[in-house]
């Protein structure tokens, strides 16, 4: 028997690749009205593998509020929206991204990210490719009498490769292919199962529209609307008895407008709705004396409401938009007791908003700020975030920090930093539309 050393930085993902918690039915409690709540309103995140790969990993999109997949293109458009490279205004870009994270909890965890791109001959297309890496820090693995086994730095990384295609002057797609590594035990035996690095391979999928073209009253404008649906791919496992989680499926998508004040100043405002396409946790049934009901032909454990989550991927996609167990109760008889309208409550819970603003003055210098929200019973992650950049011949800097909008946040507190190289700007053709 093998005991990891409390480590805060990892512990709770840990338990969810490893062992995926229950809802159970609960009592309609009075004290949730007291509370300003619904009654009977229960915890239920929805959990997968690999959350890293939804980390904000620049500076730029995480100083206004995490929202970036309609914003201009940059380097970082590879995490957000790759079809908008298919629109960069530069020959080429690179950027290194770099974030300290959870410091409130632990001193050695950290984020770093680096990505870019290359506009091809054509200038309608564009291809790129990046790669993430989430240091966990140190572990220190212990066996059951707390002798020390050995220390392990446990990581996590994804490589990308994209491509973008300009489909007219306003329109275009993008597609990115993904290769994920997760290792958090080092191959140790882990409460009697031999543990391997996860892995996966997944895809994105996306567009984006741009009317550069628009007027707001004698004002040059700028609309453009983004969707991406990132991490398409396979489940992944860290043993070989492990149930298989799926990994962050995410659809992505929301506007973005920039007003060009005059030659010199001009601001955007931007917004990002995201939802997991992954299977939300049933609330399972129980007899009457209170254990889990085991179905002896699936021989998983039974459903009071919701959806089995042992289901496909595309099936666990589709099936996202309607599988939210709601409230759930027994009456007298032990009859399952779903609260009306809780379903579709929920549903729409699983929706979170990311908005920003961001100004710039003779693009050169830039200011950013933004809000993130997202329901108390599905992460209840809040916070304002500030930003800033300056521009530099063909460099760029970009700092953002975080502000928790609740008590006690791990994000609290968080910096992240970017640093960008642009090469020739991309000369205007005829052919460009």
């Amino acid at each position: 028997m093998i005991r990891l050393r409390p480590f805060v930085r990892y512990a709770t993902l840990l338990l969810i690749t490893l062992s995926p918690g229950l809802v159970l039915a609960q009592p309609c409690d009075p004290q949730f009205q007291s509370a300003g709540q619904q009654c009977g309103d229960q915890l239920n995140t929805i959990t997968t593998a690999v959350p890293f790969l939804m980390i904000s990993p620049d500076s730029r999109a995480g100083g206004m509020g995490d929202a970036g997949v309609a914003v201009s293109p940059d380097a970082n458009a590879i995490h957000w929206n790759p079809s908008k490279l298919a629109f960069a205004e530069n020959d080429g870009e690179f950027s290194m991204s770099y974030s300290p994270w959870l410091r409130n909890l632990v001193p050695d965890m950290s984020l770093a990210y680096l990505a870019g791109y290359k506009r091809l001959n054509n200038k309608r297309s564009a291809v790129g490719g990046s790669l993430r890496y989430f240091n966990l820090g140190s572990i220190l693995f212990t066996d059951i009498n707390g002798q020390t086994i050995r220390d392990f730095k446990p990581a996590e990384f994804a490589i990308d490769m994209v491509f973008a295609q300009k489909f007219s002057e306003r329109f275009s797609g993008g597609i990115a292919i993904r290769y994920i590594n997760s290792n958090l035990t080092g191959g140790l035996s882990v409460q009697g199962a031999n543990s391997k690095a996860g892995q996966s391979v997944a895809a994105d999928v996306s567009f984006f529209y741009r009317n550069d073209q628009m007027q707001m009253g004698d004002k040059d404008a700028t609309f453009a609307f983004g969707m991406n649906i990132s991490n398409i791919g396979a489940k992944m496992s860290y043993s070989e008895t492990a149930v298989q989680n799926f990994i962050p499926i995410n659809l992505r998508l929301g506007p973005s407008f920039k007003v060009d004040l005059d030659d010199y100043n001009s601001i955007a405002f931007n917004m990002d709705i995201n939802k997991l396409l992954v299977p939300t946790p049933p609330v399972y049934l129980l007899d009457e004396n209170g254990a889990l009901i085991i179905d002896p032909v699936t021989g998983n454990y039974q459903v009071a409401s919701g959806r089995d989550p042992d289901v496909g991927i595309v099936n666990g996609m589709i099936g996202s938009f309607a599988d939210a167990p709601g409230n759930v109760s027994y009456d007298d008889d032990q009859n399952v007791v779903v609260e009306s309208g809780s379903i579709f409550r929920e549903e729409m819970r699983e929706f979170n908003l990311a908005g920003g603003f961001e100004y710039w003055y003779a693009e050169q210098f830039a200011f950013r700020t933004g809000y993130f929200w997202e329901h108390y019973t599905k992460g209840n992650r809040k916070y304002f975030t500030l930003g800033a950049g300056v521009k530099y011949s063909i460099f760029t800097l970009d700092l953002s920090y975080l502000i928790a909008n609740t008590q006690q946040s791990p994000l609290a507190n968080t910096l992240r930093f970017t640093l960008g190289f642009k090469f020739d700007k991309a000369k205007k053709k005829p052919s460009d539309g």
